[in-house]
């Protein structure tokens, strides 16, 4: 099998680029469906507006109902090809990215991602996460190319919340032990072929970034200010991951994430968070050396990604419980078989348990 790498076809990142929207978009289309949240178009809808007030586009709003799910995607599916669209634009986070990919895709339109948060590594990928109406994880659907156009606004990324550039760096954490899992194990990637030593590059320096950058992008942040940790912070949760995750490939981390779907009490939590302490369960699961546990484990409480099923709002965790999350990350349909070591539901919830009391034994709790 052939090694392979696939990449958005352009990626712009920088002050102010909401702004210049429509400069990249009347190259793709004339009537764009700009799928956005509520609070969204009351923060950003104005210098959409404004970007396309000269050049004849009509512009074709619509308020996401805030879960990507099969019924969504048909709901708006239906509506683009009832007001005649010829482009989608994605505008928000990683919920709203994958729905407007999926709804390009079945309406063979071409596709604009406008990220207002780093929280995930969604805007680059030729991926929809699916999930049922209640936030369950459902399955992956593989999309035949990636985005058109990812374009980033650092200026409205450094004003969100936080804890969602952390949420960030919590997804772009897997990023590099993910690839390097399929890389050992010499399994398929998510582009449809064996990891490339590009994608392993840009998968490193992810985590390099994170480990360097992530404590002084977060307090940054905090101050709503956009220094160069926080510039390369959102290309690291972004691009690097985007690129690193999809042509690397997703193993464990990604499916215990998955897993933790099915547990209520996790459902507060945003898709970085969960994937950080599914990260500590694979490098578990793997038995990886001390000294890069103690790395990711410090990294992790220093920016306030979860450690313990505590820090997920399990406060009495339940064997059955997380009996039924592990069995549902080690289904076959999922990519914990991407990992290079032998997978079974009793592994997996070992491997939970055992990251959870390496992160209560470094928050000094046993």
């Amino acid at each position: 099998m052939a090694n392979v790498i696939i990449s958005p076809s352009k990626y712009v990142q920088g002050a102010g680029e909401l702004s210049n929207v429509a400069e990249y978009a009347v190259k793709l289309g004339k009537k764009p469906f700009i799928l956005i949240s509520e609070g969204g178009r009351k923060r950003v809808g104005g210098t959409i507006e404004d970007s396309f007030k000269d050049t004849g586009c009509e512009l074709v709003f619509e308020i996401f109902n805030g879960e990507c799910s099969r019924k969504e995607i048909d709901r708006l599916v239906a509506i683009v090809k009832e007001k005649g669209c010829d482009l989608v634009l994605g505008v928000g986070g990683g919920k709203i990215f994958d729905t407007a990919k999926a709804v390009a895709y079945y309406t063979e339109n071409p596709v604009i991602i406008c990220p207002t948060i780093a929280a995930t590594d969604a805007p680059c990928s030729a991926l929809t996460v699916v999930y049922t109406d209640d936030g369950v994880f459902e399955e992956y659907l593989w999309l035949p190319a990636n985005p058109n156009l990812v374009l980033v606004d650092t200026d409205i990324i450094a004003k969100a919340p936080a804890r969602l550039l952390v949420s960030g760096m919590g997804d772009a954490l897997a990023t590099y032990f993910e690839a390097k899992a399929c890389q050992i194990s010499n399994a398929t990637s998510c582009a449809g072929g064996k990891v490339t030593v590009a994608a392993m590059t840009l998968a490193k320096a992810c985590y390099d970034t994170l480990i360097e950058e992530g404590v002084k992008a977060k307090l940054a942040v905090e101050q709503n200010v956009c220094t160069p940790a926080v510039e390369k912070i959102i290309e690291a949760n972004t691009l690097l991951s985007g690129i690193g995750f999809e042509s690397g490939g997703l193993a464990g981390a990604h499916a215990i994430h998955n897993g933790l779907t099915c547990i209520k009490e996790c459902h507060h939590l945003y898709h970085g968070e969960k994937v950080a302490f599914g990260t500590l369960t694979q490098l578990v699961l793997e038995n990886a050396d001390e000294d890069l546990l103690d790395e990711v484990i410090s990294f992790c409480m220093e920016v306030g990604l979860p450690t313990t099923f505590a820090d997920l709002g399990i406060e009495n965790p339940d064997k059955d419980a997380l009996m039924e999350a592990a069995t549902l990350a080690a289904a076959p349909t999922d990519t914990l078989g991407n990992e290079p070591v032998e997978i079974t539901p009793e592994k997996v919830y070992a491997a939970m348990v055992g990251a959870d009391a390496l992160g209560r034994y470094y928050k000094g709790l046993e």
